[in-house]
């Protein structure tokens, strides 16, 4: 990898976004993937786009980075299987502390599967593994480009167990 563009990285310890979100070209986003090889790479295309790049390997380490980030990050990319604790899980946690956060979910798992698990609720979308580079950005230009969340759909997010109140 460019080391320059590992230099824009932030890795998880100590991780700190100065800043505020206009400041970024595209976007924060946080990436959190156990998979070494798919993590690195995702990270590298979304820097070389343009993007701010979070990055953990579990859903603990997400967790510990995100109350220094959260004002400033917008799209929370997780892997739904992730060891210890799942993306579904984090995804509310973090919900419940930025109820604005978008959210990819990605996974191997068919998207019938996915729907069975409730993932796509509103301000939440799936992108199957393996995936390419254009549907990467395609679906993460698709997610920040999305107004928000409306008063209803908090609402419902509430009820599914997605969101704080």
């Amino acid at each position: 990898m460019n080391s320059a563009r590992m230099q824009q990285e932030i890795s998880p310890e100590p991780c700190l976004i100065t800043g505020k979100q206009e400041e970024f070209a595209h976007g924060a986003i946080l990436v959190v993937e156990d998979e070494d090889f798919v993590r690195e790479v995702t990270c590298e295309v979304l820097l070389s786009a343009g993007y701010l790049v979070l990055r953990a390997r579990t859903a603990a380490e997400a967790v510990r980075l995100f109350p220094r980030n959260g004002e400033t990050l917008q799209l929370l990319l997780t892997d739904v299987v992730l060891p210890g604790r799942s993306g579904h899980l984090l995804a509310q946690d973090l919900r419940a502390i930025s109820p604005g956060l978008k959210i990819i979910f990605i996974s191997g798992y068919p998207e019938n599967e996915i729907t069975k698990l409730g993932l796509h609720a509103p301000g939440m979308s799936y992108l199957p593994k393996p995936f390419s580079v254009e549907m990467l950005l395609k679906k993460i230009r698709a997610a920040l480009a999305d107004p928000g969340i409306t008063p209803a759909e908090e609402a419902s997010l509430s009820v599914l167990g997605v969101a704080g109140s």
